[in-house]
């Protein structure tokens, strides 16, 4: 199969929430055919009237890169389809088996389309805020290779965000929970994105320029999570609770 037929599969396998096969056991993809068929399964929403509001991080725990063998971040892109209103819900039938987890989310004051050094990129982002990300892989049984999940969009499939905080609000190391129906399930640092979520801002950067995505003005980058994720189930309510940051929620039916 073409980059392009692979791309429809994954689209076709997110669209109508019916898990595939790993595309890596019937074709052999390098890391670059996975962006493209990344970027060429993302084309096909943009084709359905969805739009482009930012970019998300994958990979940001060092711990996950040992494991997955890998020496850098990936990323895949967020649409308007994507966003969930703060306190909204969403329909777990969807979703093939949706996983939850904390994270902090960046607001993109001024366009990004080049690589920025840590000493510049808070010229270029407007607040912090509290976020939780949807993670759905469209692969059987979550399983997937490192070209695979590239390919799906870094199992991307939906995000909220909470209310922004000035850019200058120390993110470093807050405390972060994964509340589920008021029971903390999940705890962390925000020290485990990269060492300081600051650094994934800077790798959004520097991957997207070296793909050609330009990060607009206005659109969000979610810099990756500081837990592991976990299981949705219906009729929960889903909460990332970080220090200074506040509390950002949603509900499952």
């Amino acid at each position: 199969m073409n980059l392009k037929d692979l791309a429809e599969i994954v689209d076709t396998a997110a669209l109508n929430a019916q898990p595939i096969s790993q595309l890596s056991n019937i074709n052999k993809i390098t890391e670059q055919d996975a962006y493209v068929i990344q970027a060429d399964s993302i084309q096909r929403r943009f084709d359905r009237g969805e739009k482009l509001v930012g970019v998300k991080l994958g990979f940001t725990s060092k711990a996950k890169m040992v494991q997955m063998g890998v020496h850098d971040m990936i990323w895949g892109r967020l649409t308007d389809k994507m966003l969930i209103e703060q306190n909204g819900s969403i329909l777990l039938e969807k979703y093939i088996h949706p996983r939850a987890e904390p994270e902090i989310c960046f607001l993109v004051k001024k366009e990004i389309s080049e690589a920025v050094p840590m000493s510049q990129i808070k010229d270029y982002i407007g607040g912090v805020a509290a976020a939780l990300e949807i993670i759905d892989s469209r692969y059987e049984n979550f399983k997937f290779s490192l070209e695979d999940v590239i390919a799906d969009n870094c199992s991307s499939t939906g995000f909220v965000v909470g209310e922004w905080n000035d850019v200058d609000t120390p993110i470093g190391d807050l405390k972060m929970e994964l509340v589920v129906d008021g029971a903390v399930v999940q705890s962390g640092s925000s020290a485990a994105i990269l060492g300081d979520p600051w650094e994934s801002a800077v790798a959004a950067a520097r991957l997207c320029a070296q793909y050609g995505q330009v990060i607009p003005a206005g659109s969000y980058i979610m810099a990756g999570a500081a837990t592991s994720a976990v299981y949705l189930d219906k009729n929960q309510k889903i909460e990332a609770r970080v220090e200074q940051l506040g509390t950002v929620q949603f509900s499952t039916k």
